[in-house]
């Protein structure tokens, strides 16, 4: 499918719905306040990740496939509740109200989850060391942790489903159309914030975890929570707010109705014969050519009957306007190289197992320093925020002197590329973990998971590097993909997507887990993904998501030819 919508005349945008007394707000001076919120929440909200397979597994006796299960399930519900965050931000509510209500919502979660480490009866007794006696969590500790987790999920999903798109709104509309390469640079330094939050999750927040108690370690991330509630609020008196519109969802709705309603209407290449109702003030004149049947959704058959003395459709669920058609289709366009995205998600949603494989290596740094295992993630992240920086700063300007003009890297180009560094990602960790189980068999470590073999847990280095790479490149293209690509009208929706796709992909990886363990069990012998990784196969486990991601690639080549060209590179070929 190419992208009409790319097409010169027919680029969506409507202008900023602003108060008279909202134009001499925004500017760069609200985004301290914004990306302060989104950073301190990320911080909070990440901390609890990286030791929560360990501390499911000590704390409330489950096992591998158990707690895995929960953090996919979890982190499904955070990367879903966005989308219906942004639908309600854009059509009810509003971005910034959003993201106040979800740093509230977040921080009863956060302290509801932080009693599940203070209270004992929140938790089942410890086991009886003498016979291995453990005894497991009861219906209402299993309510209370799931209900706190599911809170944090719900909160920190509103704060997500807007605030990109919001701070973009406090940024002059000017500077996107003089400048196109400002939006790039936005969202890289927004992800890099990011980015840093997660450095400081992974590195002192762990460390107070794993030295200081669960107690104190998930009592930090509630003052870190509280401290971003509260930021947000103080930038008030500063923020441009746009009025929500009317209900997306309820459009799409009418445009699918009213095009299967008015199915029998007939399409003419001559768009002089068809009269099309228009928004009052929008720029989109006509429909775009693809996907012509939804055009019949905004056919006018007769003016006098179809349309009232306003100008306004008498009937909405028979005739919609040109702009909710084209909503519609840039929703519908995206599809394919969005689940290209999902499937990339089913491998950075694996947090579970490289925590407990990093807990079985040699992890000291010198005599004295052993980095904790829940904080390996960090050469991902450092990955990712050396390869904006590498961007920005050398491999565009040295690709600008070599050209003789500004070189630019499209969206989709980066998408593409972090694909495939996803794929070589997951087949090091299947190589890497094939080496460390035969180490652990052969030094006699097969029935002990917890033992430390002499193997350096330098050797993670690699796949948590490539790992950091693809996400860098494949997130940040994606997010600058689809605001670029639809109505500013969608923007939180469009910001929403990349994490729409990771919540699909950790239920696609629960699915995926599930099925090898039921699979693989056989009478006497362990499941791939067992609670010993040293009776397990996890290197059989990411060979089977090697093949997928092997798949993906050559799926994302064809759907990145069928989508055709995007408005970026539309705008590079006009320029003289």
């Amino acid at each position: 499918m190419e992208n009409s919508s790319c097409e010169k005349g027919e680029m969506i945008e409507e202008p900023l719905l602003l108060d008279d007394s909202e134009t001499q707000k925004g500017g760069f001076r609200t985004l301290p306040f914004i990306l302060g919120n989104a950073a301190l929440m990320n911080a909070a909200t990440s901390a609890l990740t990286p030791n929560m397979i360990l501390y499911l597994m000590n704390e409330y006796h489950m096992d591998m496939t158990a707690g895995s299960n929960i953090l996919f399930m979890w982190s499904a519900v955070t990367n879903i509740s966005p989308v219906v965050g942004a639908f309600m931000a854009d059509s009810f509510v509003g971005r910034f109200q959003m993201i106040g209500l979800g740093s509230v919502v977040t921080l009863v979660g956060m302290f509801l989850f932080w009693l599940t480490s203070v209270i004992p009866q929140a938790r089942p007794p410890p086991c009886v060391d003498s016979n291995n006696i453990c005894r497991s969590a009861d219906v209402f500790q299993l309510f209370f942790l799931c209900f706190s987790l599911g809170i944090v999920a719900i909160g920190a999903g509103a704060i997500k489903s807007s605030s990109l798109a919001f701070g973009s709104d406090q940024l002059k509309r000017e500077i996107y159309q003089t400048n196109a390469h400002a939006m790039e640079r936005y969202f890289s330094w927004y992800y890099a914030s990011c980015a840093l939050s997660i450095l400081v999750a992974l590195t002192c927040l762990v460390y107070i975890q794993v030295n200081m108690g669960w107690a104190l370690g998930f009592g930090v991330p509630v003052s870190l929570t509280l401290f971003s509630t509260l930021l947000i609020y103080l930038g008030t008196p500063f923020y441009v707010k746009l009025k929500p519109k009317s209900s997306l969802i309820n459009g799409f709705f009418q445009v699918l109705v009213a095009s299967y309603r008015n199915r029998c209407l007939r399409l003419s290449s001559q768009s002089a014969d068809i009269l099309y109702h228009q928004k009052k003030g929008s720029t989109v004149v006509l429909p775009s050519e693809k996907l012509r049947f939804l055009n019949k959704a905004c056919i006018v058959q007769d003016p006098q009957l179809d349309l009232s003395p306003d100008g306004e459709a008498t009937d909405p669920w028979r005739l919609c306007t040109v702009d909710q058609v084209e909503e519609l289709k840039a929703l519908v366009k995206v599809v394919p190289i969005w689940l290209t995205g999902v499937v990339l998600a089913i491998n950075m949603s694996q947090n579970s197992f490289p925590v407990l494989q990093a807990n079985t290596m040699d992890r000291h740094i010198g005599s004295s320093f052993e980095i904790p295992a829940a904080s390996f993630g960090i050469f991902a992240v450092i990955s990712a925020i050396f390869w904006i920086v590498l961007y920005d700063y050398l491999i565009l300007p040295i690709a600008s002197k070599l050209t003789g003009k500004p070189a630019h890297f499209s969206t989709k180009e980066r998408m593409g590329f972090g694909v495939f560094l996803s794929f070589l990602s997951v087949l090091v960790m299947a190589v890497v973990e094939g080496v460390r189980r035969s180490i652990a068999i052969k030094e006699g470590y097969s029935d002990d998971p917890e033992g430390v073999i002499p193997m350096s847990a330098m050797w993670l280095l690699p796949q948590n590097s490539l790992a950091g790479f693809a996400e860098a490149l494949n997130a940040i293209g994606q997010n600058e993909f689809y605001i670029s690509e639809f109505p500013r009208s969608m923007s939180s929706v469009a910001s929403a997507l990349l994490g729409a796709g990771m919540g699909v992909g950790s239920l696609l990886a629960s699915c995926i887990m599930s099925s090898i363990d039921d699979l693989t069990k056989r009478e006497g012998q362990e499941s791939w993904v067992s609670s010993n990784i040293n009776h397990g196969h996890y290197d059989y486990y990411y060979l089977v998501l090697a093949g997928f991601s092997l798949v993906n690639i050559l799926f994302y080549i064809v759907c990145s030819r069928a989508y055709g060209p995007c408005k970026e590179e539309v705008m590079e070929e006009e320029k003289p």
